[in-house]
Parts: structure tokens; C-alpha cells; sequence
């Protein structure tokens, strides 16, 4: 069951920015002890839809989110903390996401086409069939997430990078360049 939620409407305390309730102060990030995949967390199998566009979500908490085919088009979201959530068929146009820690989460199907990036934590997250078209990648840390089926060779990324992606997700022969 799916519900749609504008982000403008979800409660807040007082000099804080946080979605789904979770406020810095009482979560820290934690590496490893993970539980795998967010899409198979049993806890929480609802997906809540949102519409983050336009908007500025700087430094934001969307930390275990469950936001599948929601819109962050055009939104800042500049540090934000998407961690171990399912954003599959999420429309990412455009949004600038400059250091955003991505770890550990879904991003299936997602639109990244012309959005920021430059030095975002993507490891051992999920990017399969995501459309990069104009994505500046520079500085990510995605060596070890999934890339495949995505066009991640028509971002903007650093040499060293594209060599990591070329050699395990190598473009295929029969690709063509158009979005």
C-alpha cells in the first residue's frame, strides 16, 4: 500500500530538517551490521510516494526511507543522509546532491539525468538501469556499488572512476546514446 505525502506537510521540530522523523542528534551513521537490501526490510514495507521538488532539502535525514517512485527533480539535497533506503523509479532530474551519503540504498530505475553528485558516497548501493545522461559523478565514492544496466559512461566522471565501471560494467556493444 502506497501513500502519497507532500514533504512540506511532514511535522518538524524547530531548527531541524528531518524526513521520516529522524532527527541527527538521536541516529548515528553506522557502517556495517547492516541488514542487506531496504526493499526486503519486513519492518517497513510500505513505500511512502513524496514530492520533494524544487526544494531545498539541505542536509536532510532521509535515512531508511521508503520513498519508491517519489520526485526529488530539481531539489537540493547537498549532505543529505539517504542511507539504506529504497529510492527505485525516483525522478532525481537535475537535483543537485553534492556530498549526499547514498550507502547502502535502492536507486533502481532512478532518473539522474543531468543531477550533481560530485563527491556523493555511493558504495554498496544499487544504481541498475538508471539513466546518468549529463550526471556529474566526479569524486563519488561508487567503485563498489551495482551499476548495471545503467549508461553511468554518458556522466561526467573521473578517470579513475570510469576505468573501475569500464572493466566490471563495460558498455554494451550495442548501446546507443540516446536517452
Amino acid at each position: 500500500m502506497e501513500r502519497k505525502t507532500d514533504s512540506r506537510s511532514l511535522p518538524m521540530p524547530a531548527g531541524h530538517t528531518s524526513i521520516n522523523n529522524q532527527h541527527p542528534e538521536c541516529n548515528m551513521v553506522m557502517s556495517g551490521g547492516g541488514a542487506g537490501d531496504p526493499r526486503d526490510d519486513p519492518e517497513s514495507s510500505e513505500s511512502e510516494i513524496i514530492d520533494c521538488s524544487y526544494q531545498n532539502h539541505t542536509k536532510a535525514i532521509f535515512r531508511k526511507g521508503r520513498h519508491r517512485g517519489s520526485t526529488f527533480r530539481r531539489a537540493i539535497l547537498d549532505e543529505a543522509d539517504l542511507t539504506e533506503g529504497d529510492f527505485s523509479e525516483c525522478d532525481f532530474r537535475r537535483a543537485s546532491m553534492v556530498e549526499a551519503d547514498l550507502m547502502k540504498s535502492a536507486f533502481d530505475g532512478a532518473d539522474f539525468r543531468g543531477a550533481d553528485l560530485r563527491k556523493a558516497r555511493c558504495n554498496l548501493s544499487n544504481f541498475r538501469n538508471c539513466k546518468m545522461k549529463g550526471a556529474d559523478l566526479r569524486g563519488i565514492r561508487g567503485k563498489y556499488a551495482i551499476w548495471q544496466g545503467s549508461d553511468w559512461w554518458n556522466a561526467i566522471l573521473n578517470e579513475d572512476l570510469e576505468k573501475a565501471l569500464a572493466k566490471k560494467w563495460p558498455r554494451p556493444d550495442n548501446h546507443s546514446d540516446s536517452s
